[in-house]
Formats: C-alpha cells, structure tokens, sequence
C-alpha cells in the first residue's frame, strides 16, 4: 500500500501543488507559457492528473484532452518528486518513471517545479501529514 490512501489524496495534494503554482504569479506564467498538456497516470493508488498549462486547469481523472506528455509513475514517487527527493531526469533514465511524448518539454518545467516544493510541504504540514512527509 501506498502512501496515499486513496485517488481523493492523490488529487488533494498533487493535483492542489500544480493549482497553485499556476496561480502564482511567479511561477504560473512559466508553466502556461510552456503550451505543455502533462497528463500523469499514477499507480498505488490509481489516479489520473492532467494538467493543461496554457489555459492554468488541473483535471482529477480521465480527461478528453490530448496530453503533449504523459508520465507513469507510482503516487509515491511522485510524493517524492514533489518532496525535493526523487530526480525526474534520473528516475526517466532507470525507467522508474515512464514518459510517452517529448520528455524534454517536461524537464524544462523542472526548475519551476522546484520552486513549489516548499509548497508542498506546507500543504502536508498544514494538514498534519508527517506519513507522506516521511515518505
């Protein structure tokens, strides 16, 4: 068993970190401006999210639009990524996160992405979430 208990927390907290960064003013205009649909399949457990950068909308599950990349990727690496502890390029390189579409357009988005891991951090310990900080 994962981390998370449920699709519900995947959303909560992942989904919740891509809304605020594209609503922060910084951060948002960097992840709009990239034209990038990240559509991220997680496993234990299951849950879709997609994220339509251009026009600033985070999606819970299936969604009709067309992703520019996908990600496949446990939701404890990805509580992980957003942690500060899992490297994307090297976790794409040893095959424990799986991408289909040009990887490259992701990996720019990297450094932004870096900027919110504060942000979610702080969304955990609002929450009181020491199990997925620990993760």
């Amino acid at each position: 068993m994962g981390v998370f208990k449920d699709e519900a927390e995947v959303h909560k907290y992942i989904g919740g970190v891509f809304e605020k960064g594209l609503a922060d003013p910084q951060i948002g205009p960097k992840l709009s401006g990239s034209g990038v649909i990240l559509q991220i399949t997680y496993t234990d457990p299951d849950a879709v999210v997609t994220v339509d950068m251009p026009n600033g909308k985070v999606y819970a599950g299936a969604s009709d639009l067309k992703p520019v990349v996908e990600l496949f990727m446990t939701a404890d690496d990805g509580n992980r990524f957003w942690l500060g502890e899992l490297n994307l390029a090297t976790a794409l390189a040893k095959g424990k996160v799986r991408a289909k579409g040009p990887t490259s357009k992701v990996l720019k988005l990297v450094p932004a992405a870096k900027s919110l891991f504060p942000t979610y951090r702080e969304m955990l310990e609002a929450d009181g979430r020491q199990d997925l900080l620990a993760a």
